[in-house]
C-alpha cells in the first residue's frame, strides 16, 4: 500500500480532465518540471484515457513521491491487456488507430510495471525528478 498518496481517487470519462490537472500541481510540488513534467502528465493521460476507452469507462489513480521519483498507478477492472499491446515493445503501424498509449508510455517514462489479467490491469510508472 502507498502512504501518503498526493493523489489517491476514482476518475471516469467526466473527471479525466479533472485528475490531468491535479497530476500537473502533484507532480510539481513533486519536484518534476519541464519536460519531464510533461512526458509524465502526457503518459497519465494515456493511462487513464485508456481505462476509460477500453476497460469499463472507470478507474482508480493513486500517485506519490518515494525519495527522487513520482510513481503512479493507473488501475481498472477491465478484462486485461492483449499480450502483443501489453509489452510494448513494437510501435503501432502508421494505420494503427490504437496501441499508442502504452507504446508511447513505455518511451516517456524511466520505468513502466504492468500486470494484467482478465479481472483488471494496473500500469505503475516511475519518473526520476532529475534523470
Amino acid at each position: 500500500m502507498v502512504a501518503d498518496p498526493l493523489i489517491q481517487a476514482g476518475f471516469d470519462g467526466g473527471s479525466v480532465t479533472e485528475i490531468r490537472h491535479a497530476v500537473v500541481r502533484s507532480a510539481a510540488t513533486a519536484g518534476l518540471s519541464g519536460q519531464r513534467l510533461d512526458d509524465f502528465v502526457l503518459a497519465v493521460n494515456e493511462l487513464t484515457t485508456n481505462a476509460v476507452r477500453h476497460a469499463g469507462g472507470h478507474g482508480e489513480i493513486r500517485l506519490w513521491q518515494a525519495g527522487e521519483a513520482v510513481l503512479c498507478e493507473v488501475a481498472d477492472d477491465g478484462a486485461g491487456i492483449p499480450r502483443g499491446l501489453a509489452d510494448g515493445a513494437d510501435r503501432p503501424g502508421p494505420s494503427a488507430t490504437g496501441g499508442w498509449g502504452l507504446w508511447l508510455t513505455r518511451r516517456l517514462c524511466d520505468d513502466v510495471a504492468i500486470e494484467t489479467g482478465p479481472t483488471g490491469t494496473t500500469v505503475r510508472i516511475t519518473m526520476r525528478v532529475a534523470p
